[in-house]
């Protein structure tokens, strides 16, 4: 049965910046194997698929072109966006989303929608020799594991926007998802930088990542002492996320962001 389905860019307001989403809102259940087809026929970094449970509640599942994910900020961003701005649930009220890691909740603040998400949090670890040579002669301030990804601090934003790291070598790391580059930022309205790569997951390099704002969040949260914070992740579309915290120890973290449709019709497969 046909699907609506939805392109849409997320943690930005202009269109072709930011990171892409497809959103497909099911009728039916369908299969985890028939969802992979379409992520991958999609292409981008995430694919979200949506079954409603009630008119605010929903199934939500998120697949990369190979592989499916526990957690994706961006397409929970678009998902919520889509669900609003075409109809398929209502203007005002919050929106739950029934996933693997647990319910999401996500909400209109000041035209920015704002995510509930599960912290993150970081500690310290020695950088495996694949983790150095993924860095590609770059030198890390501090190094830290988070429950998905490692998190390499640099010394400067300028270091993490001229990264040109070693692809392979982040791939053969098989206790970790991705790895997220930091630095602090020197503009007065971002207080830090980042980029992620994930190519196990068949993403090379993502260009926004709400999931690493979980682990970002705590983790500048300690450096900085301040609790609400912005993000600037400094891939070729770029993107902004505001993170907030209770403090730096939280639980959960408020995730928040813009999202633009460019694209709108239905699947027929």
């Amino acid at each position: 049965m046909p699907c609506p389905l939805y392109q849409v860019d997320a943690f930005t307001s202009t269109p072709f910046a930011g990171n892409p989403a497809a959103v497909c809102v099911l009728s039916e259940s369908r299969d985890a194997d028939w969802m992979q087809h379409v992520a991958a026929e999609m292409n981008l970094s995430e694919t979200a698929f949506l079954r409603p449970q009630d008119e605010t509640t929903f199934r939500l599942r998120w697949f990369t072109p190979t592989h499916e994910v526990d957690l994706c900020g961006h397409a929970t961003l678009a998902s919520a966006h889509a669900l609003r701005t075409h109809e398929q649930a209502p203007p005002d009220a919050p929106l739950h989303f029934e996933t693997e890691s647990g319910r999401l909740t996500a909400r209109v603040d000041d035209g920015w929608i704002q995510m509930d998400f599960p912290a993150d949090p970081v500690t310290p670890t020695s950088p495996p020799g694949a983790l150095l040579e993924g860095l590609n002669g770059a030198t890390p301030d501090d190094v830290g594991r988070s429950g998905r990804d490692y998190l390499v601090r640099l010394p400067a934003p300028e270091a993490v926007r001229a990264l040109q790291p070693n692809i392979s070598a982040i791939e053969s790391l098989d206790d970790a998802r991705g790895v997220v580059v930091t630095a602090a930022a020197a503009a007065d309205d971002v207080d830090f930088v980042s980029r992620f790569f994930a190519p196990r997951v068949g993403v090379p390099e993502d260009p926004v990542t709400g999931s690493a704002h979980c682990a970002l969040g705590p983790y500048w949260a300690t450096e900085t002492g301040r609790t609400a914070l912005v993000g600037r992740q400094v891939s070729a579309r770029g993107g902004t996320v505001r993170v907030h915290l209770d403090d730096a120890d939280a639980e959960r973290v408020a995730l928040a962001g813009q999202a633009t449709t460019v694209v709108q019709g239905r699947l027929n497969a």
